[in-house]
């Protein structure tokens, strides 16, 4: 029917491409295959724990590139005042907080299509931070999270003092 939108599988980027995004200020890049083998779907590097802040970007690119999400699912332990739910662009988006410790946010669209997240902690040195993203959106990835996270030598690193944000996309 003219006018209407695609269905959202569809809607995905085609298949190979990855795509990077800098949503307001956090990092994010997307494993973009329609068969979704790899262990993870993509990678977020958030500037911060404040999810308040961070939150409303990456729903904003998610959206653009997958639809309307419904939830996500965060480790409480590693955002800053975690809400249960967020109002991002007019749409409520409840926020499921565990104490996983798992290094993913676990997005879902719609009712049951299911997308997972590696986090790369905030304070990770540049190259790390690339490193580990580039490994997390690889179709053939079988690392989990934590895992990629220690080979990259991302892992939560405290920026020195004084020392400037690098990252570039």
């Amino acid at each position: 029917m003219p006018g209407t939108d695609p269905p959202l599988a569809t809607r995905l980027l085609a298949d190979g491409v990855h795509e990077s995004a800098r949503p307001g200020t956090a990092l994010l890049r997307l494993e973009t295959t329609h068969d979704r083998q790899g262990v993870l779907d993509g990678a977020w590097w958030p500037r911060s724990r404040d999810i308040a802040l961070e939150l409303p970007g990456l729903l904003g690119a998610l959206t653009e590139h997958l639809g309307p999400i419904a939830r996500i699912g965060l480790d409480s332990a590693s955002w800053d005042g975690l809400p249960t739910r967020l109002v991002v662009d007019g749409r409520v988006v409840h926020i499921d907080a565990s104490s996983v410790g798992d290094d993913t946010v676990l997005v879902t669209r719609g009712d049951q299509d299911l997308f997972s997240l590696l986090v790369v902690p905030p304070d990770s040195l540049p190259d790390a931070a690339r490193a580990a993203m580039a490994q997390a959106v690889r179709a053939d990835n079988l690392k989990g999270a934590g895992q990629i996270l220690v080979d990259t030598g991302a892992e939560h690193f405290p920026a020195p003092l004084g020392s400037e944000d690098t990252r570039q996309p």
